[in-house]
């Protein structure tokens, strides 16, 4: 009997650890080591880019795996509409790591957060969206997958062989989330793109526009969505240039959270959380402005009433009384349909040129993820008919919901375009997981640079020994600074977790409470014009007639959550947050957070 070899105890946790995995019915038999609770950005070099928990291509990064006992019901796959991007080569993540740390964070003039939609999309480019090539009902299903196959890859093809990675933005790769739009667009009589106020030319693809308006000869509607994250005059200086730039568009303004005019405005508000009680999504604003939208393309060919006397009964009964909340809100009302569209809906069926079929009106809900496509049909509704969270990806699939029996609603996963946006940009705007983001520092030390965050956090410099002397700082001096303030420790060494402070400052930033608005080019020197627009005037008196009233509101502190619990917890941790929350906005402390912020964000006495 040959004699055996040494066996390490590091060796044989990795073998019990691969036999896990295989339990599971992971394939590929990597472990995730990004979610360790003793994850700081000392960890091993070759746990790097493995964030994502599963082998990938050379290019491409899968995320958001979820875990499966292979294959459910009809051959469903719970990982087909994952999110596929351009994955960062290791020489740019250490690059960027680098540059972290060296790079002192210098103040950007207001100039710099003007973004013009040609410079991000270059309309007449390649950076176009994937079209379904023309097919007939001749071809079998195999056949119809292999030229869909072969067309996207071409379109790939075309947009890597005219721009290097260092100039693209992450886009999606994967082919199944590009044909739930397909299918999208095939159903809807009235597509409503959504965009999120903030950063509002970000997630304005021009391509589809030209496709919905020109090709398919439907009406496009731009939501302008969590309008009460942005001064009121910024947003209707963003409605005025898309009405200039595209004049074909219908603008609507919406938000599910109307801004509450009693709350604090003092920067510590960062960290309290705003728990309401009652019909919170009643109290939407925006669903009438859609309604009169509507009304107008489709011309009377569509009984609006009952919507109309929907909307009519949600304000009358909307009322912040003393309910138990979610439980009781949830069970008001007439029940609404839902459908949800699977692998059926990816039959060739063909798309329906015949509008408003059956005296229905379908809209298709589309945009980028977190732009808060969910949030919109739950705050139309009037209630929570469908989950939200602020992960990246939470929708796999498109689903339906009658919202009265003319009115039927069609939500589309959040979908990635391609464009040369910057992406640390992106990650703030929370296109990318932050939970596995490979290097967030330099995300950090963009927005640093166009807020303080240093003072508003109130952050002492870890290398200053006297707190009133001024020192430069840079994106890691500031994650370390934010790692002792909120004692944020790895497990073994007891170091300050930068790498968990990076996170949890990017995910105070997507929510709202660090707030970084970019403005339309010329802003800057019209400013005075937008704040004195009459348009703006009605906007503040109206968010003020919607805003809520009469409802008990908690302020708690809470435990910002980070990028280093254990393995699965914190995309559990995301999804919770976004799906137990859905009547306690907390967007309102961080518009008035960013009142202090000398960069032309928020002024006094807009909050």
């Amino acid at each position: 009997m040959p004699r055996k070899k040494p066996f390490s105890v590091k060796q044989k946790k990795k073998q019990l650890q691969d036999k896990r995995e295989r339990k599971r019915g992971l394939q590929d038999g990597l472990r995730s080591s990004s979610n360790s609770r003793s994850g700081s950005r000392e960890r091993r070099e070759e746990q790097t880019d493995t964030s994502d928990g599963e082998s990938v291509t050379h290019h491409i990064r899968r995320l958001n795996q979820q875990p499966s006992q292979g294959l459910g019901p009809r051959g469903y796959d719970p990982n087909r509409y994952r999110l596929h991007f351009e994955r960062d080569s290791r020489e740019e993540v250490e690059r960027r790591k680098r540059a972290a740390r060296e790079q002192v964070l210098q103040p950007v003039s207001a100039e710099v957060l003007e973004l013009d939609i040609r410079e991000v999309y270059q309309p007449g480019s390649v950076l176009d969206f994937p079209r379904r090539p023309p097919w007939s009902y001749e071809m079998s299903k195999e056949q119809l997958m292999s030229q869909e196959e072969r067309s996207f890859q071409e379109y790939l093809g075309k947009i890597h062989g005219s721009y290097t990675s260092e100039k693209l933005s992450y886009f999606e790769h994967n082919l199944e989330t590009w044909r739930q739009l397909w299918r999208v667009l095939e159903m809807s009589d009235i597509v409503l793109l959504i965009t999120d106020i903030r950063h509002p030319v970000v997630n304005f693809p021009p391509a589809l526009y030209e496709y919905v308006t020109g090709e398919l000869g439907l009406a496009l509607v731009l939501v302008l969505n969590k309008v009460d994250l942005a001064p009121p005059a910024l947003v209707v200086a963003w409605k005025h240039y898309f009405h200039q730039h595209y004049p074909q568009l219908h603008i609507v303004l919406f938000t599910s959270f109307p801004r509450d005019p009693r709350t604090s405005q003092e920067p510590s508000s960062v960290l309290k959380k705003s728990r309401r009680r009652g019909r919170g999504w009643t109290r939407a604003l925006g669903p009438e402005q859609l309604l009169r939208a509507c009304e107008a393309i489709t011309a009377g060919k569509v009984d609006l009433s009952s919507w109309r006397e929907k909307i009519a009964r949600d304000v009358a009964g909307a009322t912040w009384g003393n309910g138990s909340g979610e439980e009781e809100e949830e069970e008001d009302g007439p029940a609404v349909l839902v459908e949800q569209q699977t692998d059926s809906a990816m039959e060739p069926t063909g798309p329906t040129r015949e509008r408003y079929k059956d005296g229905v009106v379908t809209i298709g809900c589309v945009g980028f993820p977190n732009v808060g496509k969910s949030s919109l049909i739950n705050g139309l509704v009037g209630r929570k008919v469908v989950s939200v969270s602020r992960t990246p990806g939470h929708t796999r699939y498109f689903q339906t919901y009658f919202l009265t029996p003319s009115v039927k609603l069609c939500d589309c996963p959040g979908l990635i375009f391609p464009s040369l946006l910057p992406r640390q940009l992106q990650v703030l705007a929370g296109i990318y997981p932050i939970a596995q983001i490979q290097e967030p520092y330099t995300a950090v030390g963009f927005l640093a640079s166009r807020i303080p965050v240093q003072a508003l956090l109130h952050l002492r410099h870890p290398e200053a020994e006297d707190p009133s002397a001024e020192h430069p700082w840079c994106a890691w001096d500031i994650c370390e600074a934010w790692a002792e303030k909120r004692g944020y420790k790895t497990a073994k060494a007891a170091r300050n977790d930068v790498y968990r402070a990076a996170n949890s400052l990017l995910r105070l930033a997507v929510d709202g409470r660090l707030s970084l608005c970019f403005h339309p080019p010329g802003y800057s020197e019209q400013k005075g014009t937008w704040e004195s627009h009459p348009e703006t005037t009605e906007l503040v008196v109206l968010q003020g007639r919607v805003g809520p009233a009469g409802d008990e509101e908690e302020e708690e502190e809470e435990e910002l959550s980070s990028s280093c619990e254990e393995e699965g917890e914190e995309d559990r941790d995301a999804d919770e947050e976004g799906e137990g929350d859905e009547d306690t906005p907390t967007s309102a402390p961080g518009s008035c957070l960013a009142a202090r912020n000398p960069y032309a964000l928020l002024g006094e006495g807009e909050c």
